[in-house]
Parts: structure tokens; C-alpha cells; sequence
């Protein structure tokens, strides 16, 4: 098998360790079957033919921040990332976006993506199959309703031309969407539970996402719901193009 490649947006070491460490567990994957780029350091392989597909995690950033006041670091890890986006597109190589993944792809594509609507709380959320969710590959074994663990500033605010949506929520509406056949983002984080939530709040709570009191409230929450579900998005996606 080629390995797949995983990208990350996060300069805290802690808190990217942990993300790749809950890649692997809630994928199937070993450390040898990835090869990991931490993208404010290092730039990503410019070609795709040597991997099996694509995983991209979250970060701090948003793809809708004024480049004038941004973090540079955020910034340049961030555009590494758009550099593959034309031949993962072009190619309909396999591809899943991990919350600032949705935001990458859906900017892409042309969607609107900002911060003006569907902001929701860190934490707990639903997520529901559209009729072309319930169609797709990766989803075909989940049921109709499932619980999610979101934590972002920003969302897709308009569906890209030509990607389907695949789970809607009740706030964030595009939770999950796909391009082509090969190419997936999600709102939601597949490679979290509640323990890695839990760990990854701990490393965010002065970035603005929730209130620094709310912090023990969110991890309680947080560990109290079973991600089974959306967590079987990444190990599907794994599996089937692995």
C-alpha cells in the first residue's frame, strides 16, 4: 500500500502530536503507513503519484482572516496546503479536509467561507445524512442521526458548484460535503473523541473559541459523547482507498 499523506495546520507541537496520534488510532493506519508533513515547517511533496490519498487536519487559522493582521506561521502553513489543492482536484485524488479542510476545499472551489453565520459551540453537535449522504461510500453503515465534536470560528457558507452535501447540522448546516467522487471535507473532526477533544481544548483555551470558564464544562460535554460515528468517516476513508 502507499502510505497516505497527512498534512498539518497546527504550530503547537502538543496539540499537532496529539492530532496525528488520533489520526492513526481512529483510522487504522500505522506510523508507516503515513507520511507526515507539519506544514509551518516543512513543504509538502509536490507530487501525489507516490501516496494513496490525502488527509489534512485542523489548526488555529482561517482560510477568511485579513492577510494584513494574520499570524505569518498560520499563514504560510496554510497556503502549503492550497498548493496541492489544483491537482487534488484536477486528479479527483482522494482527499479528506478535517474541519480547516472543509474551509480549504470550499474556498477552492469558490464557496464562501467566513465568519459571518453558523457559529457554533465547541463542543457536542448532530449531524444528519442528506439523501446524498446516505448514497455515499464512506457513510452508507452510519445511521440517519449522529453525534459530532466541532470546534471552529469560521464555516462554509454557501455549497460550492458541483460538491454534494453529504450531513447536515443544525447550526453549521454543511458538515460534511464532497467533490467529485474522491474528494471529502468535513466540519466535524473524524479523528477526535472525547478524551482528544478533551486534550486539544486544554491547548486552545486562549485562542477565542469559547470562554477560558467554560473549559471544564466543554471537556465534561465532550467526554460524554460516543464519536463512534464520526470517527468511522476517517477509518472508512482509510480503508477504501488504502
Amino acid at each position: 500500500m502507499k502510505p497516505f499523506l497527512v498534512l498539518q495546520l497546527r504550530p503547537e507541537t502538543p496539540a499537532a502530536d496529539g492530532e496525528f496520534r488520533a489520526i492513526l488510532a481512529k483510522s487504522g493506519l500505522s506510523e508507516s503507513d503515513t507520511v507526515r508533513v507539519r506544514c509551518e515547517a516543512d513543504v509538502p511533496p509536490t507530487s501525489l503519484d507516490d501516496f494513496s490519498g490525502v488527509i489534512v487536519g485542523g489548526g488555529p487559522g482561517c482560510v477568511s482572516d485579513d492577510p494584513a493582521t494574520r499570524d505569518p506561521v498560520e499563514a504560510r502553513a496554510e497556503a502549503r496546503v492550497f498548493d496541492i489543492m489544483p491537482k487534488v482536484v484536477e486528479r479527483d485524488f482522494p482527499f479528506l479536509g478535517c474541519c480547516y479542510g472543509i474551509g480549504i476545499l470550499g474556498k477552492f472551489l469558490g464557496g464562501r467561507v467566513d465568519k459571518s453565520r453558523y457559529s457554533e459551540p465547541v463542543g457536542p453537535a448532530k449531524g444528519r445524512l442528506t439523501e446524498a449522504g446516505r448514497a455515499d461510500p464512506l457513510l452508507a453503515q452510519h445511521p440517519d442521526e449522529f453525534a459530532l465534536l466541532v470546534g471552529h470560528k469560521e464555516a462554509l457558507q454557501t455549497l460550492p458548484a458541483g460538491a454534494a452535501h453529504l450531513v447536515e447540522g443544525d447550526v453549521a448546516p454543511f458538515q460534511m460535503i464532497r467533490y467529485g467522487q474522491n474528494v471529502y471535507a468535513t466540519q466535524f473532526h473524524p479523528e477526535s473523541d472525547g478524551d482528544v477533544f478533551a486534550d486539544r481544548i486544554k491547548v486552545y483555551g486562549h485562542h477565542g473559541y469559547f470562554k477560558p470558564e467554560e473549559t471544564e464544562r466543554i471537556i465534561r460535554d465532550s467526554r460524554a459523547v460516543d464519536a463512534t460515528h464520526q470517527c468511522a468517516v476517517l477509518k472508512r476513508f482509510a480503508e477504501r482507498y488504502g
